[in-house]
């Protein structure tokens, strides 16, 4: 073979282990990233080399093959607890051929049929619900060790000590799944955690999501248990080739008299030092105190983890103490993040800090309103030794300020840490571009996503709820794809969505795990079922995912479709609509202007378009005719229903013609020109302003970009009044708003009872910034072919996004020069991209490496005429310079009746300026008028 020293397999994985080498499978699909020098490369072949780990013969696997990502295993199937290195070297079709990879450790992390035989144990005389507990055992080890894992899984959550050391920095273990039906455990290899002779397992446990009371006021109650348990298998492998289990079950000891006292997912965590049992997680431990511990009924048989595991990812400082008007001591970290405190204190025994959390402060002090019945209170009874540092280990909180409370002398800003936690995902994309405002919207969503991804990918972090809803991960998907690699976090979601689901009876509940009472099918949350294994296999190349839930996607279609009738349109039942439109009342989110049976039927046609094209990819060819057929049917009654021969909809929103548009419902060029046009009109008469909710929001920019309208997107996307994306943003936001005024202008906290300051779902407005802003998009599925389309919006001097693709590291992006505007792109190795450039030409398609073309752009970039009162109002509106000039010189005058100005006023074409400006005063007026020529004349002098 030609040596090939500029070609390298710089990155090998198997299955979804990104942050481990574990994986849940005997038949891991493995995938590899190639970096090479070489124009154009494309893989001709590979060879995959295995070596067990305790030695043996290497094993070879010739791939005549172009493909890199999860290729299915080409060995033996792996059995349980087999270790084993993956080497990778790949062949171009240049002939050059790469050296070996790194090897990669490949453990089979799952057990055989039949090998579980842990029992669920806990609390035998628990004296409060949800009691938190310690549980122990003793054993001998009394011959040499091989090799000695754990596995664990909890009713709640827990961490497992072995001779006094905690076996991995994993939180909240084992997370929140459909208890029920599926539980997952962890495997951990603890070989150098054990001595000769007695050995002790101790292990934390707490109540978690297992023992919490879900549910709205009055309805609130615990679905799982009222008592955690635990489960806990170890099995010592000797050099002497026998295997011992330890498992739990009779014999085992536990206490409820540790130092954790209260815990909960909304309550917090009360935490007495004085309790802490010295060295009872040790050898040695006198634990005849302790009680026999309570064995558990039979439960499901864990599973092996597929899903990162979450983590401590980042720590914060104190960014300023503040001194309430009250006189409270409230410390500010200057970013909304998920997690808690680790606090360092010096005090006598029996001294108790508390610590409450929330988001925003309102008239100066702690606002918790928004937490509703969520304590969000830790509190830490010192036990006097010195110096004592602790953090929470059973709860999180969502949170940028915390009141502390009963602090022991003067408090030292450096002795408190703000700790985010987060399933420990690898961050996949990164954007950036000039413009400040619209850098930190971007540097918001990735903070929603971070903390709202923790084992369940929630709504919020902070209230008593934090559920997962599926209509804010079907609207997100795309954008959490292009953030983090959560390939393997969503297909483990899936799992529990399609359990529900089938207990269900095919309805997909509104959230996953399940704990709302009677399942109800609503349009737009049920459909995650359908959307979200499609993105998975658009953004990540996995097939696999569709195989798995194509039963789901094909219930929940089978579900909707019996509601939908003859008619092919599912009308009169309950709907979620088109959720948190800003026109909704405060307390009423669901009363959007747009028409809930638009959106319902309109997601009736989408379910069954995606399982039509899923089934025909998977080769169910009957099925794939009869979705399509249904689909077609589906189509011509939206259209015959909502749509009229002009291209107007009975719902004149900008959502409704959104999902007309992206969802590929109006098909006919000139319907389509017809609608985009409308559209626009509708975009600019709110000034544009977001007039969406969740439905429409992340596809109102797609729906303005196909129809040739992105200038006015872009303009819809920099907006910073009220209500909007940057608004926010204006206001001091570090992640995204539930509420698109989720504070009011004045610094008050909306009205409204549902009221979330981290809610990732309107920051599904990302992925259109990676895609069409910067201009990097997938083109076939997993990025093995590329898109790059960057479209240079007026208000920007330059963006530019990168994504580590299935492939490897894919960029693009623009800059405006002298000479017109720069593109630039990265194409990974293996894969090559079609090239639309922003002056029109015919595409490009080139291959991988680094690219670059200077195009100028034909047309003004800006509004550069003259403007007075007799302008139109859709001439001022889309002239940022002259409505900046009105607006700013009517807030002069009066913010308050500025803002009623601005929200009452249509700007359409056909009226004046001064036709709707007849209410103001004349003096005020004047000053408008001579703003307007100040504006007029800058542009004379140039």
């Amino acid at each position: 073979m030609t040596a090939a020293p500029s070609t390298r397999v710089i990155r090998t994985t198997a299955e979804h282990a990104t942050d481990r080498s574990t994986v849940p499978t005997p038949t891991p699909r493995l995938s590899w990233v190639v970096e090479t020098d070489v124009p154009d490369w494309r893989q001709a072949s590979a060879e995959v080399e295995l070596t067990p780990t305790g030695g043996g013969d290497a094993t070879t696997a010739q791939l005549d093959s172009p493909d890199s990502v999860l290729v299915g295993w080409p060995f033996e199937p792996l059995a349980a607890g087999d270790e084993v290195a993956v080497r990778v070297r790949v062949t171009g079709a240049d002939g050059g051929t790469s050296a070996w990879s790194e090897p990669q450790p490949v453990v089979a992390g799952f057990l055989a049929d039949g090998q579980w035989s842990a029992r669920m144990v806990g609390l035998a005389d628990p004296q409060q619900p949800a009691q938190p507990v310690l549980v122990r055992h003793a054993f001998t080890v009394d011959r040499p060790v091989r090799r000695a894992r754990l596995f664990a899984t909890a009713h709640g959550v827990y961490q497992v000590a072995v001779n006094g050391r905690d076996v991995d920095d994993e939180v909240l273990k084992p997370g929140w799944t459909a208890y029920q039906w599926r539980l997952v455990h962890e495997t951990t290899d603890v070989t150098d955690l054990l001595v000769d002779g007695e050995n002790a397992v101790g292990v934390r446990l707490a109540g978690g999501w297992w023992t919490e009371r879900f549910g709205f006021r009055d309805a609130a109650a615990r679905v799982y248990g009222e008592q955690p348990a635990i489960a806990v298998q170890i099995i010592l492998d000797y050099t002497d080739g026998t295997s011992e289990t330890i498992a739990s079950g009779e014999g085992w000891r536990a206490s409820g008299d540790g130092p954790t006292t209260r815990s909960g997912i909304y309550l917090g965590e009360r935490f007495d030092a004085r309790l802490e049992p010295a060295g009872w997680s040790s050898p040695g431990f006198d634990d005849r105190a302790w009680s026999p511990v309570r064995v558990d009924g039979d439960c499901p048989v864990p599973q092996a983890r597929r899903s990162p595991g979450a983590r401590r990812v980042a720590e914060l400082p104190v960014r300023e103490v503040v001194t309430t008007p009250s006189g409270k001591t409230v410390l500010d970290f200057g970013q909304n993040l998920v997690g808690w405190l680790r606090i360092t204190a010096r005090g006598e025994a029996g001294i108790t800090i508390t610590l409450k959390h929330a988001e925003v402060l309102e008239n100066g002090e702690l606002g918790t309103r928004p937490l509703r019945a969520a304590a969000a209170t830790d509190t830490f009874t010192l036990a006097g030794t010195g110096e004592e540092t602790w953090e929470p280990w059973s709860t999180f909180h969502g949170f940028r300020y915390a009141q502390v409370d009963g602090w022991p002398g003067e408090l030292d800003p450096s002795d408190v840490v703000a700790v985010a936690v987060s399933s420990d995902m690898r961050r996949a994309g990164e954007f950036e571009c000039s413009h400040e405002q619209l850098q930190q919207l971007h540097e918001n969503i990735v903070w929603g996503m971070r903390g709202n991804f923790l084992h369940v990918p929630t709504d919020c972090p902070q209230r008593d709820e934090r559920l997962g809803w599926t209509g804010d991960i079907q609207v997100f998907a795309p954008t959490a794809t292009d953030l983090f690699d959560c390939n393997g976090f969503l297909a483990s979601w899936l799992q529990d969505l399609a359990l529900e689901q089938e207990a269900a009876g095919g309805i997909v509940p509104f959230v996953v795990p399940h704990v709302l009472g009677r399942p109800i099918p609503a349009a737009a949350w049920g459909d995650a079922a359908t959307v979200v294994p499609a993105v998975l296999h658009e953004r990540y190349g996995d097939r696999q995912v569709l195989v798995d839930q194509y039963p789901s996607m094909r219930s929940w279609v089978e579900t909707i479709l019996g509601l939908a009738g003859d008619r092919r349109l599912w009308e009169g039942k309950f709907q979620f609509g088109d959720w948190l439109d800003p026109a909704a009342p405060p307390q009423r989110p669901g009363e959007a202007k747009t028409d809930p049976d638009i959106v319902a039927s309109a997601h009736v046609f989408r379910s069954t378009d995606i399982l039509a094209r899923t089934a025909a990819l998977l080769g169910h060819t009957e099925d794939a005719e009869r979705y399509r057929h249904i689909a077609e049917e589906v189509r011509a009654a939206f259209l015959r229903e909502y749509v009229t021969g002009a291209g107007r909809m009975l719902s004149d929103t900008q959502t409704a013609y959104a999902m007309a548009l992206e969802y590929g419902i109006a098909t006919d060029p000139q319907m389509r020109e017809q609608m985009g046009d409308r559209l626009a009109d509708l975009v600019r008469a709110a000034g544009y302003r977001v007039a969406t909710g969740f439905v429409g929001t992340p596809i109102v920019c797609d729906a303005l970009t196909s129809t040739g309208h992105v200038d006015v997107a872009g303009r819809l996307l920099l907006q910073t009044e009220n209500p909007s994306w940057l608004y926010p943003v204006t206001m001091g936001a570090t992640t995204v708003w539930e509420r698109w005024d989720s504070m009011l202008e004045d610094g008050s906290i909306n009205p409204g009872q549902m009221t979330s300051f981290n809610h990732y779902a309107f920051g599904a407005i990302a992925d259109w910034m990676h895609r069409t802003v910067a201009g990097l998009a997938p083109a076939a599925p997993g990025y093995r072919e590329l898109r790059i389309a960057p479209h240079p919006i007026a208000g920007l001097d330059f963006a530019r996004v990168a994504h580590e693709t299935p492939y490897g590291r894919a960029a693009a992006g623009w800059e405006r020069t002298a000479g017109g505007v720069v593109v630039t792109a990265v194409v990974p190795a293996g894969t090559t991209a079609i090239v639309h450039l922003p002056d029109g030409s015919d595409p490009l398609v080139v291959g991988s490496g680094s690219h670059s073309w200077t195009v100028a752009l034909n047309g003004r970039t800006a509004p550069d005429g003259a403007v007075s009162l007799d302008s139109e109002l859709a001439d001022i509106v889309d002239d940022p310079a002259a409505y900046a000039a009105v607006m700013g010189t009517l807030r002069e005058y009066d913010e308050e009746q500025a803002r009623e100005f601005r929200d009452t006023t249509r700007w359409v074409r056909g009226s004046r300026l001064v036709d709707v400006m007849r209410r103001i005063p004349p003096v005020v007026q004047t000053e408008v008028a001579e703003a307007l020529a100040g504006v007029t004349r800058a542009r004379s002098a140039g």
